[in-house]
């Protein structure tokens, strides 16, 4: 896979998506499960499902 500057803001959401979940709260879960979900898609990872 060749990472571009398009997959950046996938990659850096990804990031801070794990890092929220090591500390979770109520509000940080669902930012944590929302820039995780954007990652995937941002990355191409959820064409596989076809979705």
């Amino acid at each position: 896979m060749i990472i571009t500057a398009t997959h950046i803001p996938a990659i850096v959401a990804l990031i801070a998506g794990v890092l929220i979940l090591l500390m979770p709260r109520l509000l940080n879960i669902v930012v944590a499960i929302y820039l995780i979900f954007i990652g995937l898609v941002g990355l191409g990872a959820l064409r596989a499902l076809h979705l």
